[in-house]
């Protein structure tokens, strides 16, 4: 579905998802009039992710409850959607892009807003049918479709996605056997003490946890019928769910001679070492302000914040990008919300909130603060946002109190 198509130089957008959207938004809010086109791989206008894992696969809600505009909206701003088409070649010198159709668009601006991909697994029988990615809607529709005919899941994975599944599924009352090579869940994301405050809340869920185990193969001759750990056992299964993790899609980039590491390399503007292209959400590696390497964030927020920053680029703004990175997962009843970079924390003190099912961890790494997980505690989360972008302090020393109270905390400092 086209929405409308121009040939005339303006801003382009590879990519339709979150951040590919609020870039073209953002862009006619501000008063911006040269054409805007995206490019959108996917025959689909753009929709929300987030749900994919959690409530689309459990429920029969149709596809528009995804989308994040419906297409009035593009028609009413003038914002062209070139679905199932994708940019297949950039030319810098001539500042045109080449779609996988031959067509060739020019831009003023270039934006990549590419994402990321499925890692594949470097074993035998990942390609056997019955075993799902989970990245896109058609992934999840048909996830959900061999869910409901199946007894029993395997998951390999144990980052935001398998949990999430995980839940999702046993909700519906089938059998979840999930793998994980790493020591704990989330490893990549949040403290150890929330990684296992979740492995206790999902194994009272009913899901079988299994911890350093690695996944040496797919089994089945037709289609999958279970899997082969590194240990030599198998467990059976309907059907398999490889959720991995997931690579930048930087080839473009890559190939139009611009820096990748792990991403897109970008300054504070999504700027690449090209004036003319920007690069925004999964895709593009960053230097942050709350933390001391550089980082690529695969969030709602960052996607939709540094789409901001690149629109307001484009008409002349000089705002970086210094947003609070935050994230969230919704795992069953547990609504679990992450603000600041707390993965290297070298030390935790968790609050004293004596209600079952509700947490509060403050990250630290020596005594600075790099950010707090809370579970089930929005109010809290929302502190924590509000603390991360005013630089208030919390010591370790406070925070260890057992009678410590964020939001009187926060009060006081307000006050000063």
């Amino acid at each position: 579905m086209n929405t409308s198509s121009t040939s005339d130089a303006g801003v382009v957008i590879a990519g339709g998802g979150q951040a590919g959207l609020q870039v073209a938004a953002s862009l006619r809010q501000l008063g911006f009039a040269a054409p805007v086109t995206i490019v959108a791989a996917e025959d689909r206008l753009p929709y929300q992710r987030p749900p994919l894992s959690k409530t689309y696969i459990k429920s029969d809600a149709g596809f528009d409850s995804l989308l994040i505009r419906p297409e009035s909206f593009y028609v009413k701003n003038d914002i062209a959607v070139r679905t199932g088409e994708a940019v297949a070649a950039i030319d810098r010198r001539g500042s045109t892009v080449t779609l996988d159709t031959g067509e060739q668009l020019a831009y003023q601006h270039l934006v990549l807003a590419t994402g990321a991909a499925n890692r594949v697994l470097p074993v035998e029988g990942v390609t056997l049918p019955g075993v799902h990615g989970l990245r896109t809607a058609a992934d999840a529709e048909a996830l959900r479709a061999a869910v409901h005919a199946a007894e029993r899941l395997v998951i390999v994975g144990g980052g935001f996605i398998g949990l999430e599944v995980a839940a999702a599924v046993r909700s519906l009352g089938k059998d979840v056997v999930l793998v994980e090579a790493a020591d704990r869940l989330m490893g990549r994301t949040v403290s150890r003490p929330v990684s296992a405050f979740f492995l206790d809340q999902h194994r009272g869920m009913g899901t079988d946890i299994r911890l350093q185990t690695a996944l040496a193969a797919v089994i089945g001759e037709e289609r999958a019928e279970g899997v082969l750990l590194a240990d030599g056992s198998t467990i059976a299964a309907d059907i398999v769910l490889i959720a991995a993790g997931v690579v930048p899609e930087d080839r473009l980039a890559r190939e139009a001679g611009l820096a990748t590491d792990n991403g897109i390399v970008v300054d504070s503007f999504m700027t690449t070492a090209d004036p003319q292209i920007f690069a925004i959400g999964d895709c593009a590696v960053f230097e942050s302000p709350f933390t001391d390497r550089p980082v690529r964030l695969e969030s709602v927020q960052n996607a939709v914040d540094q789409a901001k920053t690149v629109a307001g680029r484009i008409v002349g703004g000089d705002e970086p990008y210094r947003s609070v990175p935050w994230f969230w997962s919704d795992q069953g009843p547990f609504k679990l919300q992450v603000v600041g970079l707390t993965a290297g924390a070298d030390h935790v003190e968790l609050g004293r909130l004596g209600e079952e099912g509700r947490l509060i961890a403050y990250c630290f790494r020596g005594d600075r603060l790099l950010g707090i997980e809370t579970v089930n505690r929005p109010g809290e989360h929302m502190l924590g946002r509000r603390i991360l972008a005013q630089d208030l302090k919390i010591a370790r020393a406070e925070a260890a109190r057992d009678d410590f109270d964020l939001k009187a905390h926060v009060a006081s400092l307000s006050e000063r």
